[in-house]
């Protein structure tokens, strides 16, 4: 971005976002920007004598234009502060309008006034939003979310209105054009409106997407994978899991079917990912694929096979990282059942066997392991993680556990 674009649009928009735009500012201060925001280095002794003469000259321009002044320290040429023209704030984003194709604070309210007027009398929750945007309008404040309100409002007037049983990417594929566009997109947006003005119930860390189901929505047909020395009771029929020797997957809708399961083994275990779960076999572990975070189908699965069997020891198997902590997290949550951690811990990260599978950790990763960080069980793994910068998927340990046997 130019100096002229980039000093002027950080200046209006600081202006449009301050009491003065709303009206309702008691004291008269000067919307400015310092030049260390447009070039960092502008008062550090290393920084670039041609950048600074670049950003020098270009606010004397936008002073010569009436659009900015500034001020110069005492003894010398650097700019301290430079201050917007108030009294030129209109011309100023016509400016940029005109010459970078911005779009102003004003051009914002045209396009959220458009959007209420579209989608008013679409549907009660549409009505319900679109009423409270308009009270932002009285006030000129512009939602962070203004660019996906259309998209979530296209969602949300089709759910409401919807009568059939739809899976999500038909719902996708019927309001976008796109199957993976509302999984991808609007998903969590959407959900959160509808839970807002939800009369439902949430159990204890229900996922948000769940609230779907009142709206005949669900999720691609749920499968409960589970495998070793099990008998499940079903309609009073007793099935054998370990005659089979990849185990067996059932549809989630038969659990309430379910009499119930004897696990004939001392312990029973969750992984998150399918291929851990497919490669991974032991003669004294019946082991269930969970997938990520456990749905309502398998946190009530896993708490019949606990109410039946609570004596067994109880694992959880996945990734070393920040997202395999805060499912095993969850699942002890939501199933009140202690699950012990297993191969998830500094050892394998130490392990040489593992070394050249080892990743980096993201800013995101950094920001999720700092709350765990804080919880004993995982403390000393997420500290080594941290100093370290390394994280582990969880498929490279399985493969290593079966080929040791």
């Amino acid at each position: 971005m130019k100096y002229e674009e980039k000093i002027l649009k950080l200046l209006v928009e600081k202006y449009r976002k301050s009491k003065k735009d709303f009206g309702d500012n008691k004291t008269n201060r000067r919307t400015q920007v310092k030049p260390e925001k447009l070039y960092k280095k502008y008062n550090a002794n290393d920084g670039d004598f041609e950048e600074i003469s670049r950003l020098n000259k270009m606010v004397n321009e936008l002073t010569e234009k009436g659009f900015v002044y500034s001020d110069i320290e005492i003894f010398g040429t650097q700019i301290q502060s430079i201050y917007l023209v108030d009294e030129r704030i209109q011309d100023i984003e016509k400016y940029l309008i005109d010459k970078y194709g911005y779009v102003s604070k004003d051009m914002q309210i045209e396009q959220l006034q458009a959007l209420i007027d579209c989608y008013i009398n679409a549907s009660p929750i549409c009505e319900k939003e679109c009423v409270l945007l308009s009270e932002s309008i009285d006030n000129r404040r512009i939602p962070k979310n203004i660019e996906a309100l259309d998209d979530v409002f296209k969602a949300i007037s089709f759910i409401e209105n919807n009568l059939d049983d739809l899976y999500i990417r038909e719902v996708s594929m019927k309001v976008y054009g796109d199957s993976k566009f509302f999984e991808t997109v609007t998903l969590q947006q959407v959900c959160t409106l509808l839970c807002k003005y939800s009369d439902r119930t949430n159990e204890d860390n229900e996922l948000i997407d769940e609230v779907l189901v009142d709206y005949h929505i669900y999720k691609e047909p749920q499968k409960l994978c589970i495998k070793g020395n099990v008998v499940i009771t079903i309609f009073g029929i007793e099935v054998d899991v370990s005659v089979f020797s990849e185990g067996i997957e059932f549809m989630a809708s038969d659990f309430e079917n379910i009499q119930s399961v004897n696990i004939r083994t001392t312990k029973f275990m969750t992984i998150e990912n399918r291929t851990a779960y497919l490669r991974y076999k032991d003669d004294d572990i019946v082991t269930f694929y969970l997938g990520g975070y456990a749905n309502r189908y398998q946190r009530e699965f896993i708490k019949l096979i606990y109410d039946s069997n609570p004596e067994k020891k109880y694992l959880h198997f996945g990734d070393i990282d920040a997202g395999g902590y805060w499912i095993h997290h969850n699942l002890c949550e939501i199933t009140g059942i202690a699950f012990d951690l297993f191969c998830m811990s500094s050892d394998e990260l130490k392990n040489k066997e593992y070394e050249s599978c080892l990743h980096g950790l993201t800013e995101n990763d950094i920001t999720r392991l700092q709350e765990l960080k804080e919880m004993d069980e995982y403390a000393d793994t997420v500290n080594y993680m941290l100093d370290h910068n390394v994280k582990l998927e969880q498929e490279i340990i399985s493969l290593a556990l079966m080929n040791r046997k």
